[in-house]
């Protein structure tokens, strides 16, 4: 529920167009509103600047559309990652604004944020092309989130002259989110090159001791260069949302 949604309903209070009563009912669903089967935060936009999410993995497609349809109209906006084209093609049912992107396995209904400080750029860094779906769910969750991003793919350790080739959008970065597969050694040397916050993105990609990405996740732990942020495997909205709030540190929001 929306900051401006709530202050419609307080003006329409204070100017009589609306009772008491009737601001209650469209109040209601604060802090949640319990569907049964989830209890949907319609709170969050309040505590923390953005809504709920909808993980789409492990659920029914009625168990999303019915989460959609509720975040929708108390919100107008909803973000739905792991998704299918056919949780697309349903949750577009709901609202006609949904927009499919499929590399990052994302749908997205409503208007992103406001991009307020365009000089602070977060860059998503993948290592090979393979790391390029975890990195696009990390892209769009950030631009969702009101910032400015770029890309820098296939630049990996077995390349290196290939970051080397690009230090100056590297270093021009406020936030760098560095996904990798295999040995996940690229983080550590990006960090070593930047003076900026580095968060690093371990993948499933390699062979069969990457262990579905735990290597890649040990070596990130591991990694003697600091300044280096570490989600989970695969995670690239963790990656997202976390820069995003690194990023917009400090903005006082009107």
């Amino acid at each position: 529920m929306r900051k401006d949604f709530i202050r419609e309903i307080l003006e329409e209070v204070k100017q009589n167009k609306l009772s008491v009563d009737e601001a209650l009912e469209k109040l209601k669903t604060l802090p949640f509103e319990d569907l049964k089967f989830a209890k949907i935060d319609h709170h969050r936009y309040l505590r923390r600047g953005f809504p709920e999410v909808i993980f789409c993995s492990g659920k029914t497609i009625s168990q999303i559309t019915d989460i959609a349809k509720s975040l929708w109209e108390k919100s107008n906006f909803l973000i739905a990652t792991r998704a299918s084209h056919e949780i697309y093609e349903a949750i577009k049912k709901v609202t006609p604004e949904a927009v499919y992107y499929p590399e990052a396995r994302i749908v997205v209904a409503g208007k992103c944020k406001k991009i307020n400080h365009p000089e602070k750029i977060i860059l998503v860094v993948t290592a090979g092309t393979g790391d390029i779906p975890v990195a696009e769910e990390a892209k769009v969750t950030a631009q969702m989130m009101g910032n400015r991003v770029e890309t820098l793919y296939d630049v990996g350790i077995a390349g290196i002259h290939r970051l080397f080739q690009n230090l100056g959008l590297v270093r021009s970065a406020n936030v760098l989110i560095v996904v990798a597969g295999m040995e996940g050694a690229l983080p550590g040397m990006v960090a070593a090159m930047v003076d900026k916050p580095v968060i690093a993105v371990p993948t499933s990609i390699g062979y069969g001791t990457n262990f579905g990405g735990l290597s890649a996740l040990l070596s990130m732990l591991n990694s003697c260069s600091p300044g280096i942020a570490v989600v989970n495997i695969d995670n690239g909205f963790g990656a997202g949302y976390l820069a995003s709030l690194i990023n917009q540190m400090n903005r006082v929001e009107k």
